[in-house]
């Protein structure tokens, strides 16, 4: 089942997870979306700079600290995926209260793995 994804943190250096990440939804046949700090494509994936609006996202994968996510809260609450991926070195208490208390399910875990281990 294809789970529309988007990927905050975004990078086209392919040493990033955010960009393996990408790389690795795409293989699964999982279309992605991408917001990075710097605009280009990667994987055929346009990296946006702006906080777009999307419809029907079922993740959002993040690759972004807790100070970046700050910025981000409201527009991620406002998307209402189904689920947000804290991947090591995101993790954010307020955040997944607040995501939880929108009914969006919170997991802290890594992508990668998931979609390897068919948990994704």
């Amino acid at each position: 089942m294809q789970k529309p994804t988007l990927v905050i943190g975004a990078s086209i250096n392919v040493e990033r997870y955010s960009n393996m990440a990408m790389a690795l939804l795409l293989k699964y046949n999982h279309p992605v979306y991408a917001i990075g700090n710097k605009k280009g494509v990667a994987y055929d994936i346009t990296i946006e700079k702006e906080q777009l609006p999307l419809e029907n996202i079922d993740t959002v994968t993040l690759y972004i600290n807790a100070t970046i996510q700050l910025s981000f809260i409201d527009y991620i609450i406002g998307l209402k995926p189904k689920r947000i991926i804290f991947n090591p070195g995101t993790e954010n208490d307020a955040f997944e209260k607040k995501a939880t208390a929108a009914g969006i399910a919170t997991t802290e875990a890594c992508t990668l793995v998931m979609l390897r281990t068919n948990q994704y």
